[in-house]
């Protein structure tokens, strides 16, 4: 970890926090100039910079718009007298992470230190997977699908709501939507509406004046102003209570909220992106949710099909979380045998997506050799399965009710050759190409193997020879 800098020229206050910071483990180092920290960036970055606002000289202000120029995702707590409020306003506008009013509470500030350096690693450790790892994995066409309405929205700001059960990657989706917009290099911000009381959600949406409450000791910005210029993703929208829906209702048609306790109208630069796994038709019905605010949300919906519509991608997710744990662990990485695997393309997975990653996880801990075997998975997933035969009938009777319900025409055709392309690849790939014996394995002649090939563009990328 790289050290938290400390910008003051108050020289006790420089020894309270070398002090409390060496009391704590953080690394540090202090500086009585913000000129001098300005000079240091060009040879490194902190993992955190706090800095007085006002200092002889340069002030903290410039420094924070030099730091956050060169180091746009590192957290910069600015520190600032009561009567400084204002400054303090033009400090978030530029990016400050949060202030720190003097005089201060020691642990308070070394509180806030831990929050800042939790955010600043958890960014580092998002950049790498994020340079490592593709955003969403899936080859199924309906995740094909998501995937084309991603590109199409790359240089929109418009609203979506994202529809889709539980564990199907509603967020993975929303992150995705936000890397890919012209608002990547500004923050994103996520929070479950469903995972904190009406009080607690609206400041942590809004933010709050100091006095605005009891425990409201200093001005707080919401995740609003936190998600300026970039998104704002609203997950699990649906429970949001009435009171809020209709104070986000007015952020969307007017542009404008107010902190609680405020007065003041602020503006909000911010793209939201809602999710939720209920049909908001039937609690718009219901009385539940706002048909206005609904129809604010719903400018653009994707819809993420459930794991069990999308079996096909079960090899290709399994591969990719047993991998990503035993990098997590530090650990070879097992592999799942073709038993194993067909067990688990044969699971409903209620808990879809993320359900199969803790699984995968739970494998690789428990599991006692490399090669996963289908009597290693717990015992409601070693279920008996249906007889292969029907199994493929199933998948391909659920195909052509997926195609029938979008409307598509030419099913028939569309699927024949999907099922001749399989057919042939297969043999091929058996027989190393040799086309002879492909057709006789598939009981039928050279020169219709030939023609076959032809037809459905197979010789480009098959590697085919007599």
């Amino acid at each position: 970890m790289k050290p938290v800098w400390v910008v003051d020229d108050d020289r006790s206050i420089r020894w309270v926090f070398e002090k409390a910071l060496a009391r704590e483990g953080i690394p540090f180092r202090t500086f009585a100039e913000a000129g001098e920290a300005i000079a240091a960036l060009e040879s490194g970055a902190p993992q955190v910079l706090l800095s007085d606002i006002r200092m002889p000289g340069t002030s903290g202000l410039e420094l924070l718009e030099k730091a956050k120029a060169r180091h746009p995702k590192m957290p910069v707590i600015i520190m600032t007298a009561y009567s400084d409020l204002e400054s303090a306003v033009a400090a978030f506008q530029g990016g400050a992470f949060e202030y720190l009013t003097k005089p201060f509470d020691v642990d308070q500030a070394v509180d806030l230190i831990r929050r800042a350096l939790t955010e600043s690693l958890r960014e580092e450790q998002t950049e790498v997977v994020q340079a490592s790892e593709p955003e969403i994995l899936g080859q199924a066409q309906s995740m094909q699908e998501v995937f084309r309405a991603i590109g199409r929205l790359s240089q929109s700001s418009a609203t979506v709501l994202i529809t889709g059960e539980s564990g199907t990657g509603k967020e993975l989706v929303a992150r995705a939507l936000h890397r890919h917009s012209p608002r990547a290099a500004h923050p994103f911000i996520a929070i479950n509406t469903a995972a904190m009381p009406r009080d607690l959600l609206e400041s942590e949406l809004f933010g709050h004046e100091r006095g605005a409450f009891t425990g409201a000791q200093a001005m707080r910005r919401g995740h609003f102003e936190q998600a300026e210029g970039g998104t704002l993703f609203l997950d699990e929208i649906g429970d949001m209570p009435p009171e809020l829906q209709t104070r986000l209702l007015r952020v969307l048609s007017e542009g404008t909220f107010y902190r609680v306790g405020g007065h003041q109208p602020i503006h909000a630069n911010v793209r939201v992106i809602a999710a939720t796994h209920q049909d908001l038709e039937a609690r718009v019905k219901q009385g539940l949710f706002r048909q206005d605010l609904y129809h604010r949300l719903n400018v653009i919906r994707l819809r993420l099909p459930s794991l069990r519509d999308r079996r096909e991608d079960i090899p290709l997710l399994a591969r990719h979380f047993l991998a990503k744990s035993a990098r997590e662990l530090g650990t070879e990485p097992k592999r799942l045998s073709e038993a194993a695997l067909a067990c688990l393309a044969a699971q409903e997975f209620p808990g879809n997506v993320r359900q199969l990653e803790n699984l995968l996880h739970w494998l690789t801990v428990m599991a006692p050799t490399q090669v996963i075997e289908a009597l290693d998975l717990p015992p409601e997933f070693r279920q008996e399965q249906p007889a292969p035969d029907a199994d493929w009938l199933g998948a391909l009777a659920r195909q052509v009710e997926r195609r029938l319900a979008r409307g598509e025409s030419n099913i028939m055709e569309s699927l024949a050759r999907d099922f001749e392309r399989t057919l042939i690849n297969k043999a091929l790939a058996r027989t190393g190409g040799r086309r002879i014996e492909a057709a006789n394995l598939l009981g039928i002649g050279r020169n219709t193997i030939t023609r076959k090939i032809a037809e459905l563009g197979i010789e480009d990328n098959a590697g085919v020879r007599s």
